[in-house]
């Protein structure tokens, strides 16, 4: 199996950080664009043409509403297999914009991929940069896992903008549920026993997951909003809905807290006399992340080659959720995470966002997308590796860890 270091820094790899380098400006101005106008989960069309337009200019093969989804596109640079594929991310958060930094995580895949197309006639392969829209809670990559969009990707990589720099990193399976009680609408004060109260049983729901929470692994996560509760105090509701969030260290155990947080609905219908209809979301649906070890090993060791200290994931990492946990599920690939703010700077806050526009967070990005385009690189002038990175896949298969690419899809 090659071995870290195996690659030397040579005249191709010299050749795509140099295109990156000269293509700096406009990866920026392409970035800061985006971050001035934020768009939501698949509304992100000026954004995803900003992005697809930028490529064009440079020499790729566009193809635009790729997979059949509308905000999505593919540039390829190169002809033949293998084929990897670097992923951009552009949608922003309700409220607060690019709070997650996804503008960085544009231009880091659009910078990686216009390294490698610079030297792409000296390798065996083709470069797919894939334009994923919505992944903040509307599974945009589980769309196109679903509609083929992987379908011919050997592997695959994105960067993460974050406070503190990873190879490797693992993420949180979570799903969205609604929740909606129907009850009976009467007067409050007058006929209130005539009446049946939807919002006390998604009170009561919220009170059952107070006492479950003392059940669960402390990984596990279980959070929620009312987002209807009735119109007039002196109305008996009979309409009540909630958004819930749930989470867990992997997508068993995730799948156990779901059933176990539809018991506490069922029973606090069952306790007020409301009709409960609980919604598990599939889109949202979003497995944990299995970084394959080799991929996110060389992105370190040729990150830390450009002059970048890597931190080691902590025992207690904190972390949230990607769909990029879906496609890992698939195909090997790796999500690490770049520093572009002070450490403890808590992402989807008016902080991070700020940062994500700062002029260190984009040097420190530009680093990053250098980083992945030498992985890609080396995947595509390096049979040994990629077979190696496949194997470790399979092993992951076996032990249960992945599904692979049949059974993934079939999830989805």
């Amino acid at each position: 199996m090659p071995t870290l270091g195996s690659v030397p820094r040579d005249p191709v790899a010299s050749d795509a950080l140099a295109a990156i380098d000269h293509a700096r400006d406009g990866l920026y101005a392409l970035s800061l664009q985006i971050h001035r106008n934020p768009e939501l989960a698949y509304q992100e069309r000026k954004s995803c043409a900003l992005v697809g337009s930028f490529l064009a200019d440079r020499g790729f093969k566009v193809t635009s509403s790729y997979a059949g989804i509308e905000t999505s596109f593919r540039a390829d640079a190169g002809s033949v297999a293998p084929t990897v594929a670097i992923l951009c991310e552009y949608d922003a958060l309700p409220d607060i914009g690019h709070a997650c930094g996804h503008n960085l995580m544009a231009m880091m895949g659009a910078a990686a991929g216009i390294g490698v197309r610079a030297v792409i006639d000296r390798l065996q392969g083709r470069v797919a940069v894939i334009g994923t829209p919505a992944e903040e809670g509307e599974g945009g990559k589980i769309a196109l896992l679903e509609a083929g969009g992987f379908d011919d990707v050997d592997a695959a990589m994105m960067v993460h903008a974050g406070s503190r720099t990873l190879a490797y990193r693992r993420s949180l399976a979570s799903v969205r549920v609604d929740v909606e009680f129907h009850g009976k609408a009467v007067h409050a004060a007058s006929q209130p026993d005539q009446g049946i109260n939807a919002l006390d049983g998604l009170i009561l729901t919220f009170v059952g997951l107070n006492a479950l929470r003392q059940q669960l692994r402390p990984d596990a996560r279980v959070m929620g909003v009312i987002s209807n509760g009735g119109s007039a105090a002196n109305i008996i509701p009979e309409f009540a809905a909630g958004k819930f969030s749930l989470r867990a260290l992997d997508r068993t155990y995730r799948d156990e807290v779901i059933e176990r947080f539809s018991q506490v609905a069922r029973g606090a219908a069952s306790a007020t006399g409301a009709a409960v209809n609980v919604a598990v979301r599939r889109n949202s649906s979003y497995d944990n992340m299995v970084p394959n070890r080799l991929l996110a090993d060389r992105y370190g060791e040729h990150l830390r080659g450009l002059g970048v200290d890597v931190a080691q994931e902590s025992p207690d990492e904190r972390m949230g959720s990607t769909d990029m946990g879906n496609v890992m599920q698939a195909l090997p690939g790796i999500h690490p995470y770049i520093k572009i703010a002070p450490e403890g700077t808590p992402g989807h806050s008016i902080a991070f966002r700020d940062a994500a526009a700062t002029v260190e967070a984009h040097a420190a990005a530009l680093l990053a997308a250098k980083a992945m385009a030498l992985v890609t690189i080396d995947l595509l002038r390096d049979p040994a590796l990629l077979r190696a990175v496949k194997d470790e896949f399979e092993q992951q298969r076996r032990q249960g860890l992945v599904r692979g690419r049949a059974q993934a899809a079939a999830k989805t």
